[in-house]
Order: structure tokens, then sequence, then C-alpha cells
């Protein structure tokens, strides 16, 4: 039996397939999100990719800022449940989770049987999210995925303080008009957002072991100023991004069960 879970971002649309529950059969991420027509799109390559129809999979569950909205699911969850529920599933050790997307930042902290108990988002600013890297990205005239390379580099970082996103960007821009180094100022940056989503996690109460996932997990440099914010090892791996995604198809296995 096929169960799919769709995460339908503010910036990108993934999806997770899974085999009776258990077996990972196919994954895909695209670069279009909430308000496109990414999650059309990410379901007809899923298709192509794998010769399956809609009518093969038991059961769709979508999650993320765009799933009130995507028609060809069967039924909907929140993403702070199904990033417990996904994380959980892969490491069931977690007790906390720091989720970073496009536009929000979110800490969860789970009990031992992978249960959310308490969580804190951070939605009213782009400060301390993957948008905050974007822009900054723009700023200095790099890809986004240059940031990492370029913190890890850095031998003194520079100290962002603005907690605006566009206070921050002309402090940027000052900085390196002051003759800053670049990896510097980028270490800065990276250091800026794992402060801000430090704070939240220290609200919510920090408790090993950490997992970090969302688009953001990706950078290095981030992670690793969170790990020092936070003085604990953050763990990640190369499925961090599609946790949402494979948490709903999880729901989505659950439901078809019970039909």
């Amino acid at each position: 039996m096929y169960s799919l879970g769709i995460d339908v971002g503010s910036t990108t649309s993934k999806c997770v397939l899974l085999k009776d529950g258990q077996e990972i059969v196919h994954h895909i991420l695209l670069v279009a999100g909430t308000g496109t027509d990414g999650p059309e799109r990410l379901m007809e390559q899923l298709f192509a990719e794998t010769g399956l129809s809609r009518s093969d999979i038991a059961y769709v569950c979508a999650t993320g800022y765009g799933r009130k909205t995507f028609s060809l699911a069967d039924g909907e969850m929140s993403e702070l449940s199904c990033h417990a529920k996904g994380v959980s599933a892969k490491y069931p050790d977690v007790r906390t989770i720091i989720d970073i997307g496009g536009q929000d930042a979110k800490v969860l902290s789970l009990n031992s049987r992978g249960k959310m108990m308490n969580f804190l988002m951070n939605d009213k600013c782009a400060a301390g999210t993957g948008r905050f890297l974007d822009v900054m990205a723009n700023i200095l005239h790099l890809d986004i995925s240059d940031l990492e390379k370029e913190a890890l580099s850095a031998e003194e970082p520079v100290k962002i303080s603005s907690t605006c996103t566009v206070f921050a960007e002309s402090e940027v821009i000052s900085q390196l008009a002051n003759g800053a180094d670049r990896s510097s100022v980028i270490a800065g940056i990276c250091n800026s957002v794992a402060s801000r989503v430090a704070g939240l996690a220290k609200r919510v109460g920090v408790k090993e072991q950490v997992f970090m996932s969302g688009g953001v997990a990706r950078n290095g440099g981030v992670r690793a100023a969170l790990s020092r914010e936070l003085e604990t090892e953050i763990i990640y791996d190369d499925f961090s991004q599609m946790m949402g995604a494979y948490g709903a198809a999880l729901y989505a296995f659950d439901k078809a069960e019970k039909q």
C-alpha cells in the first residue's frame, strides 16, 4: 500500500512516498511553494518518475503553509505534528526539534513517545529564517548554497546586531563598505540567525537530543553557530528538509489503514 505526504512550504514543495508505512520509495523537492503550481507539478513529476497514478495511492496527506489549498490531498495535518512524527520515527531519542523554514522558525519539545509537548514559533519577522539568509545572499551576490563555505572559513565573525531584516541589510552593507572581510560578515549573519533561534529554543527548554529540520538545516554555518549557542550537538542528515513530508506520509499511512 502506498501513502504520500506532501509539504507545501512557503518557498519549496516536498513529497515523500511510502510503501506499507515503512519503505521510502521516492521523494522529490521542487523550488516552488505556496501560491504557485509547484505542488501540482510535483505530483506530475512523481507519477512520471514512479509509473504510479493517483489511484495507486491509498491516502495523500498535505502539510505546510499551502496544505489547505492543495485539492489533490485526502486530508491535512499541521507541519508541527508532521515534523514531530517524521523526526521521532527516524530518531526516537530526539527530544527537541529546531525547524527553520523559509518564513518562520519553530522549536518543538517532544516526550519519550515522540509526541509534541510544547512549541514556540517566530512567524512575525523574517529575521532568523531562510528568507533572512536569502536577502543577505542577494546583498553579497552569492548563491544561498555558498554561505556555509564562506562562514566556516571566517577567522573572526562580524557582529550583526540589528533584529530587523531591513536594518540588518543596511548593517551588512555598512560593514562591507568599512572593509570588513566578506567571510567574517557571512559568519556574523549565520550567528545572527542562530542567536534568534536559540532564544526561542531556550524559552521552550532544550532537552537532548536536538535535531534540526527544514531548509536552513542544510547550512552548516548556521548549524555550527546554533550548536555553540545551545552548547549541544545538533543532529542533522541529508533528509532533514524532507521531515515534514515524511511525517505527513506516515500520517497518511495511519489514515489509510483505518479506512
